[in-house]
């Protein structure tokens, strides 16, 4: 009851913000939904300012953080492992190259421009693997402020719709095949729903071509990336917070022996005595701590509040499904189940864009937008280029 009576307000005004901006992504699919969420809570926290909400923004809080990693639970619906291995394995060398060359970008660019490490993931993992899905999914792994995570949502956006208006012309001009194009789309295009828009123009000036099929199955293996990238950063998270534990003890243990040695100087060996005693026994009660949790646990770092289990639950979802289908189950089962994640991320993104100063963000904007292009200049040139290796043109 206390948690409903906390949060259920400001959740349900998330819920209410995303309604309408989900059904205008689906007027819009260029957009999409999360967009206009996004947008919409910017734009109402010009007026209504985080200390005006009292209890609401508990809700809010919420929404951005818990709701957004339901819906990442909630994708793995919707990829089935198998089907998605078999058609999409001739575009693999092509989607390694283009996230290897959008990660490698990303963290050049980074330390090249003094940007933060949350917004240059954000932005690198946005753009290599599927946009606003790929960063709803990093942004709880890594800890990512919300503003971090508009400012992200903002950059793929603006490049994916350049993509979707200007690719299939650059395609023409290139005399790309339709099954090419449909590999160009689905690899250097970011988000689901502007791969979609790119190829279904494409469709739409070559009558007869299947590019929408094959750029949308080119799409969700590229998609499985977020699987492992979010694993990685995971467990680098881990070892970071365990290091941070490591060196907190240590630096407690310093300050014992720096006290105990003060006290000799003064001539108070009773007080070293005592100090000495105390630090043995505090190191004793650690290390006894961690035998009882397995070695999981060392100071201040526990194993289970480090590691996000959402994306292990992510896992379970896509084995699921996989499984489901492979005994003979109509993927369209899981249908209902891939709309409530979107509508998830929609309220999500509606609670992120409350909680972002919309003045901060275009103050602070030029960096990311110059990461953003770049990445997606080279993501389009790699893909183009190994297509021409490989034959595939």
């Amino acid at each position: 009851m206390n948690f409903i009576r906390n949060n259920a307000g400001g959740i349900g005004i998330c819920a209410i913000i995303a309604l309408p901006c989900w059904f205008l992504g689906q007027a819009f699919p260029i957009v999409g939904g999360p967009v206009f969420a996004i947008l919409a809570g910017m734009a109402i926290a010009l007026l209504w300012k985080p200390r005006a909400r009292g209890t609401l923004q508990k809700g809010i809080g919420f929404t951005a953080k818990k709701v957004l990693q339901y819906a990442v639970i909630l994708l793995g619906f919707g990829l089935n492992l198998i089907q998605i291995a078999q058609v999409g394995a001739m575009s693999l060398p092509i989607i390694c190259s283009t996230i290897a060359t959008a990660l490698i970008v990303a963290f050049l660019m980074s330390k090249a421009l003094h940007m933060p490490a949350g917004i240059s993931t954000l932005i690198g993992v946005g753009s290599s693997i599927c946009g606003g899905s790929a960063i709803a999914a990093t942004a709880p792994v890594i800890n990512a402020k919300d503003e971090d995570v508009a400012q992200a949502i903002s950059v793929i956006f603006l490049f994916n719709v350049v993509a979707a208006l200007v690719f299939p012309t650059l395609g023409n001009l290139l005399g790309m095949s339709n099954d090419g194009f449909g590999l160009f789309a689905g690899t250097a295009v970011n988000d689901t729903s502007s791969v979609t828009a790119a190829a279904a123009a494409w469709d739409g000036m070559h009558p007869g071509s299947n590019a929408l099929d094959h750029a949308t199955i080119v799409k969700l293996t590229r998609t499985l990336a977020i699987i492992p990238i979010t694993l990685v950063l995971a467990l680098l998270q881990v070892r970071k917070a365990k290091r941070a534990a490591e060196d907190a003890g240590s630096a407690g243990v310093s300050m014992v022996a720096s006290d105990a040695s003060a006290s000799e100087v003064a001539g108070d060996s009773s007080n070293a005595v005592a100090n000495a005693n105390n630090s043995v026994a505090t190191t004793a009660s650690d290390s006894s701590a961690t035998r009882q949790t397995g070695g999981k646990q060392l100071g201040n770092f526990s194993l289970k509040r480090a590691f996000p289990m959402f994306i292990l639950w992510f896992v379970v979802a896509s084995i699921i499904t996989t499984i489901a289908v492979a005994a003979g189950a109509d993927a369209a089962v899981f249908d209902p189940l891939k709309t409530l994640s979107k509508f998830f991320i929609c309220m999500a993104m509606a609670a992120i864009g409350l909680n972002t100063d919309i003045v901060k963000l275009v103050k602070s904007g030029g960096k990311p937008i110059l990461m953003g292009f770049v990445c997606w200049i080279c993501i389009a040139a790699v893909s183009l280029g190994m297509q021409a290796l490989l034959g595939l043109w």
